[in-house]
């Protein structure tokens, strides 16, 4: 399952829900303002580190841009631009967007 991610950390708890149940197997997809939880020194930088042990985690680089995040990108994540977004859709069977 593809999980895709668009709140921030700061003003939500989706991304820290959805890493919580993202099971091996699966991605997480981090888009709009979810980026920032890609980032070095973010509340959730732990999580996705320790998540990043089990699974792919992606975070949509024109997003990262537009916020002057890109070279902050926790290692590991990997970046993809809207064509790997559409990719990874296409490679899942199935995706929930945590709103």
């Amino acid at each position: 399952m593809l999980h895709i991610v668009n709140k921030s950390p700061y003003e939500r708890n989706s991304l820290a829900s959805c890493l919580g149940h993202a099971q091996k197997g699966g991605a997480v997809l981090l888009t709009e303002d979810a980026v920032y939880g890609a980032t070095r020194g973010n509340l959730v930088e732990g999580a996705i580190r320790k998540a990043l042990e089990e699974l792919p985690v992606y975070a949509l680089g024109p997003d990262l841009e537009a916020r002057g995040m890109q070279a902050n990108v926790i290692e590991g994540v990997q970046v993809v631009d809207f064509g790997g977004f559409v990719d990874l859709v296409a490679e899942h069977r199935t995706s929930q967007s945590w709103l």
